[in-house]
């Protein structure tokens, strides 16, 4: 008893430090802070994580600034560690300082030397001016940018973020933004001082900018939203890039089953349209899979699903938009969603029905080409799992980056009985060569019988019937995690001369 008497002003003066650090900036900022309907730094991660599994690191860096104006520490997420950071808005805006750059290199640091996902939200106004000169040290961004690809990096813009500490954003695997974010290079006063330019957060970072400069990922309407979805998000990863990703016990929906719906959805006509959503509605376990990015490069819909139990990232052109064309903006979309699934080991499932890349001088001069190399490039480099259907058509390069290419390292090909694909399509090849009406019958004649002579010829593994189409893809799919959780390949050994 003697000993513990000892401790008591000692603990004391520890518990009022830790108490001024949870305190942030003070009831008045906090309070005002909520009354605009946000929630608090604190807050933030007490909505994303398990509850009462947040342990945090450097409370008392700072001193008089609570926390040195960013929240870190490891935590549960569905019972599964993660580290986790929020930049604090009501301690000196969320700015960063020698001292809060430390935290936040250490968290990333610590990420990916334990091996579990980093999660940061956001909502500062980048370096504090404060004077103080930080010599040689490291910024955070170094642990950041070590990440990628060894765990995952999910980014929440909750508030107005300028500058250096926005620039984790980019660098991330996803990130999402509420409706009261804002990003930006630097914020509104520092653009009218150093450009003359006067313009208001919303409209030189806010959703209407972030989102479809491609950016941000994905919108939520508030902060708890966003929260649920890096929830969402990060259930369909494993922890990191040395493991793989975690299937869901079995029930009802994971079971195999016929999908006769796809005949009422997808019509035998190429040039009618559907929305390509109700076909990964049907496939999948679940209605429930997750897209990511659905407001950029729409001509393509990229998504994290289930199939068997199993998570799986699905790459589908979208009729909807453009027949299916594949634009600049789609393929720079896939080729990021493609080398994320790749580095955490998803499966990828391609949905191809597209005419092509998307020709003319708009096109190209948005790059059209470089972006299509680039999607071309991520998906056959990609060592994951890779399965392929041709519902309806596919042409020239458009094929290409939907992996419909041969000795493609694809674990199953399908295509329906009809699907057309060459070089381009009968019509624009007729046209490109003046042939008359006859010619251009033969050529739509060889057109229709294309998924034939591709099939006798090893093309695809199987045409197979649209009712058939889950039910292909998970007995591959399943063929294929079999293969993969079996003892590595054995080493050839030269032979023994007697």
């Amino acid at each position: 008893m003697t000993n513990a008497r000892g401790w008591k002003e000692t603990l004391e003066d520890l518990d009022g430090r830790r108490e001024r650090s949870a305190a942030m900036g003070g009831s008045e900022r906090v309070a005002k802070h909520r009354a605009k309907g946000k929630l608090t730094a604190r807050e933030r991660i007490t909505h994303l994580v398990d509850p009462g599994s947040f342990q945090e690191f450097g409370m008392l860096v700072g001193g008089e600034v609570a926390a040195d104006a960013v929240v870190t520490g490891s935590a549960l997420i569905d019972g599964a560690p993660v580290m986790v950071g929020a930049e604090d808005f009501t301690s000196v805006a969320g700015t960063i300082a020698p001292g809060s750059n430390a935290k936040r290199y250490r968290l990333a640091e610590l990420a990916v030397r334990n091996k579990v996902p980093l999660v940061m939200l956001l909502e500062g106004a980048g370096f504090r001016p404060t004077g103080a000169h930080y010599g040689r040290t490291p910024t955070d961004l170094l642990a950041q940018a070590r990440c990628s690809g060894r765990v995952p990096m999910v980014t929440g813009v909750l508030g107005a973020s300028a500058g250096h500490g926005a620039l984790i954003a980019p660098v991330s695997d996803f990130a999402i933004m509420s409706r009261q974010g804002a990003i930006f290079t630097a914020g509104p006063p520092v653009v009218r001082e150093s450009t003359g330019e006067d313009i208001g957060k919303e409209d030189l970072g806010g959703p209407g900018v972030a989102v479809p400069s491609g950016l941000i990922h994905n919108l939520a309407d508030n902060d708890e939203d966003a929260l649920d979805d890096i929830r969402r998000y990060l259930s369909y990863f494993p922890s990191s890039a040395w493991s793989y990703p975690p299937a869901l016990l079995s029930d009802d929906s994971t079971e195999p089953r016929p999908t006769p719906e796809l005949l009422d959805i997808i019509s035998r006509d190429n040039r009618s349209t559907y929305d390509i959503r109700a076909v990964l509605d049907a496939v999948f376990d679940t209605p429930d899979w997750f897209e990511v990015q659905p407001g950029y490069g729409t001509a393509m819909v990229c998504a994290l699903a289930h199939l068997g139990g199993h998570p799986v990232a699905v790459v589908a052109n979208q009729p909807e938009v453009l027949a299916g064309s594949i634009d600049t903006a789609a393929a720079e979309k896939a080729a990021h969603f493609i080398s994320v699934a790749d580095s955490f080991h998803l499966p990828l499932v391609f949905l191809a029905d597209n005419p092509g890349m998307l020709p003319g001088g708009e096109s190209e001069r948005e790059g059209v080409l470089r972006a299509g190399a680039r999607m071309f490039v991520a998906q056959t480099t990609a060592t994951t799992l890779k399965l392929h259907v041709t519902l309806r058509k596919a042409y020239g390069f458009g094929s290409m980056v939907m992996s419909l290419i041969g000795f493609d390292d694809q674990t199953a090909a399908f295509a329906y009985p009809g699907a057309t694909m060459g070089a381009m399509s009968a019509a624009a090849l007729g046209l490109a060569s003046g042939a008359d009406e006859d010619i251009a019958a033969q050529l739509r004649e060889m057109e229709l019988l294309a998924s034939y002579h591709s099939a006798e010829h090893m093309g695809f593994d199987e045409l197979i019937r649209p009712e058939e189409t889950r039910d292909a893809l998970l007995i591959a799919l399943r063929r294929g995690i079999f293969a993969r959780q079996q003892v590595p390949e054995p080493v050839t050994r030269c032979a023994i001369v007697p």
